[in-house]
């Protein structure tokens, strides 16, 4: 049995899980979730836990264990806590700043480049001499790390000099310039 998905998910104080079929719907303090489960998995809420469990042992339900799991996990602890993702925007002159509920990003380019939220997701900035930081925070974790990826291709790092926007903590493999004669 999958080490992961065998595990039971506890359910935190204030969140509720309600399974019909094959839809679950989580529903929390932060906001609900629903998700539609394959149908060779087999969703138990009891005694405050929720429980996953699969048809036979072929191969694809194997795979799919332990994903179901994880995905369920995801979204109770979503709706219980959220989720965040923070970005860093370096560079001489790059700077953020908030606008509405969105970004306003001047990152090297002739124009101030603009970001809106998708539903659910919202953004804090800081923004000084010294830092330039981007939180993108919300209870889909899918959601998140999405929207997140597409404000770092807005303007991925570069390998010469690093400039460009990067997730907090991210390294980025540094090239050597031209070597002057």
């Amino acid at each position: 049995m999958s080490r992961i998905g065998r595990m039971p998910i506890p359910l935190p104080q204030g969140v509720e899980v309600k399974v019909d079929g094959l839809d679950v719907t989580v529903k929390g303090p932060k906001g609900t979730l629903s998700r539609r489960v394959h149908l060779r998995m087999k969703v138990a809420v009891a005694d405050g836990r929720v429980t996953v469990a699969r048809a036979s042992e072929g191969r694809l339900d194997r795979s799919l264990h332990g994903l179901t799991r994880t995905l369920l996990a995801n979204m109770v602890e979503g709706v219980s806590k959220g989720f965040e993702k923070e970005l860093e925007v370096v560079g001489l002159g790059y700077r953020v700043e908030a606008s509405g509920k969105g970004l306003l990003l001047s990152v090297g380019y002739s124009h101030q480049v603009r970001v809106e939220p998708v539903e659910g997701i919202t953004f804090e900035v800081q923004s000084d001499r010294q830092r330039n930081a981007i939180w993108v925070k919300g209870i889909d974790k899918e959601v998140v790390g999405y929207v997140a990826s597409e404000i770092r291709r807005i303007k991925p790092p570069e390998p010469f000099k690093g400039k460009g926007i990067r997730y907090t903590g991210e390294y980025v493999r540094r090239k050597v310039g031209k070597a002057g004669v």
